[in-house]
């Protein structure tokens, strides 16, 4: 067996071009969506990553606002920054680039959003939100495998997935989002590092999520025939992007997600799409007001 591979890349330009449709009715109201980001230190990774957020808001005309800390900031220095992205009228939505360096409360920084600018949905606000199943922003890199998932039409509803990884990012909001009734509706299991024997879940799962940012964890004799397997998880060994999947589960697995253009556009597809839709509800709220 030789698995498709489901392509973030294409499925992404799908989604920037129902997005610029949006962006357009958007500009006949007079208004332009706005993504601010917030970096601290020097993490090689993540400025790559900004950068890469901030091109994708030029390509589609979004504004984008980009506060970048050195690594000796204080917590203070970290709070007062997100109190001026959330004054900021010409941002939208914002994100806290993970991780921050040294001893700084990355935690401390989520609490402080305005949940209405929520652009990660990480907020506790719009993950109890999402625990309800209410309406809200959904965190950015689940959202976008489950819409990976869907796109190529594995099968979801009812079927056992696994998360490997429990992180605030992934793990536990993914968790949550692939259980709900009104959504995927599937059975679903994690677990993380600390379990002895990862395998005997995953040989189980119709569906395996790797998101435990361990370099090939996830290997052949690990997954089911027939199943769809999402590498989440990376790590950087040697200066080289390295997937918790390892290559031979192509060999195995129906349908996996490239190390490389696999989830990761689909994460910043996602996040433009939180901006949009901030940016179509602050209109709204003003609308309201306005009345």
């Amino acid at each position: 067996m030789t698995a498709t591979v489901m392509d973030g890349e294409a499925l992404a330009a799908r989604i920037k071009e129902d997005l610029s449709d949006r962006i357009t009715v958007l500009a006949e109201r007079g208004i332009t969506p706005g993504l601010g980001t917030l970096l601290v230190g020097d993490d090689g990774p993540s400025h790559k990553y900004v950068s890469m957020k901030h091109a994708d808001c030029a390509e589609l005309g979004i504004t984008s606002t980009d506060i970048r800390l050195p690594a000796t900031a204080t917590q203070d220095e970290v709070l007062a920054a997100v109190g001026l992205l959330n004054a900021d009228p010409g941002v939208d939505a914002f994100i806290l680039q993970y991780p921050f360096p040294g001893d700084l409360d990355y935690d401390e920084a989520v609490l402080a959003v305005d949940p209405h600018k929520d652009a990660d949905g990480l907020h506790p606000v719009n993950l109890g939100r999402l625990v309800m199943g209410a309406e809200a922003p959904l965190a950015c890199t689940p959202h976008g495998i489950v819409a990976m998932l869907e796109a190529y039409d594995v099968a979801l509803a009812g079927r056992h997935v696994v998360i490997v990884g429990r992180g605030l990012t992934i793990g536990r909001p993914l968790a949550n989002l692939m259980a709900l009734k009104h959504g995927p509706n599937s059975a679903v299991t994690v677990v993380h590092t600390g379990v002895s024997d990862i395998g005997a879940y995953t040989r189980t799962a119709d569906v395996v999520v790797a998101a435990a940012g361990s370099p090939g964890m996830i290997t052949a004799d690990m997954i089911k025939p027939g199943a769809a397997v999402v590498a989440a998880g990376v790590s950087f060994v040697d200066g080289k992007v390295v997937s918790d999947v390892a290559d031979d589960v192509a060999e195995v697995a129906a349908f996996v997600s490239p190390r490389i253009g696999g989830v990761g556009p689909m994460t910043r597809a996602m996040l433009l799409a939180n901006t949009v839709a901030a940016a179509e509800a602050g209109a709204d709220r003003s609308a309201g007001t306005a009345r």
